[in-house]
């Protein structure tokens, strides 16, 4: 008895040791090359609302016409009150908005993946964008049925980012070497990003569909990799005073943090004035959060934006 636990206890040591040694590898693949240690993370900030007080009139007027972003939601069956609400609510304010979906759903148009696999919906999503897109929009936007975006939000806080350079932008985590754009709180990718994504799909080695380790790693981690290789980091979108502007969490658990770290505080203790995205919504909340942002107003309190972003031609957005 006392053979058997010892060649047990060895057994769980040896395995423990293997699965060390896989991590460390996975890892290594992961940061291959020193490509991840020459990267300095930037923390990208919206431009400061003086300086769009400075810009002309014609300017300001312009700059609304040549943003475009093309919204990518990805949904699944049972998503489908969430995916009622998001089509009612803030995709409205997308320049286009489509939805790519694990199979064919007969109560709302969407473009069939054939998978339920999130990774591989997400590559085929980009690649469809790209082939389709690729001379109509310059910045792509992918979430799931769960965020709440506020689109004009997105192309303020764009205003001065080129879509020609390599951007992948939005709420950046660090898992060991790796630093990636979580899927949660959506992720923008530039016209420029988006060829150099499409370039790698075909390349196993580089941008596997299924990883390269014995277990699989997350869609958004995954897509990090893909882009390392293409020289596309990971950037954490932030406004001038240094607030994440790209949120994983839903606006009431912000709120509910607030009260609890600086109740005396809690409107500036939660959240930035120009956030993109809220996660974690249900349908209820994300038709509140519509009337919230884009409907109510207080009397005799007027926001004088010196940029207007106008809506797509034929949209019936708010």
């Amino acid at each position: 008895m006392l053979s058997e636990s010892s060649s047990f206890l060895k057994g769980v040591m040896l395995g423990s040791v293997f699965c060390a040694l896989i991590t460390m590898l996975g890892h290594v693949r992961i940061g291959h090359g020193n490509r991840m240690h020459q990267h300095e993370h930037h923390h990208l900030q919206a431009p400061n609302k003086e300086d769009i007080l400075k810009i002309s009139e014609d300017e300001c007027m312009e700059l609304s016409k040549s943003f475009r972003v093309y919204c990518i939601i990805l949904v699944k069956p049972k998503d489908v009150s969430l995916w009622a609400a998001v089509r009612e609510t803030w995709t409205k304010h997308c320049d286009k908005a489509e939805f790519f979906s694990s199979e064919n759903v007969k109560v709302f148009e969407s473009i069939n993946m054939e998978t339920d696999d999130i990774w591989l919906m997400m590559r085929k999503a980009y690649k469809y964008a790209f082939d389709k897109y690729r001379d109509q929009y310059n910045w792509f936007f992918l979430a799931r049925p769960t965020t709440f975006a506020i689109i004009e939000n997105l192309k303020y806080f764009l205003l001065k980012k080129d879509p020609s350079q390599p951007f992948y932008l939005g709420h950046t985590i660090k898992s060991g070497d790796l630093e990636y754009v979580s899927i949660e709180g959506g992720i923008v990718l530039s016209i420029e990003s988006m060829k150099r994504l499409n370039s790698l799909l075909g390349i196993p080695e580089k941008c596997p569909e299924q990883g390269g380790m014995i277990w699989k790693i997350s869609e958004d981690k995954q897509l990090a990799v893909c882009l390392k290789y293409a020289g596309v980091f990971a950037e954490n979108a932030e406004d001038s005073e240094g607030k994440d502007v790209f949120n994983t969490k839903s606006i009431g658990l912000f709120i509910k943090e607030a009260m609890t770290n600086h109740p005396n505080l809690v409107v500036e203790g939660c959240c930035s004035d120009m956030a993109v995205t809220f996660n974690g919504l249900t349908p209820n909340q994300m038709h509140v959060m519509m009337y919230g942002v884009y409907r109510l107003r207080a009397f005799g309190h007027i926001f004088h934006d010196a940029l207007v972003f106008l809506p797509p031609n034929g949209s019936d957005n708010d």
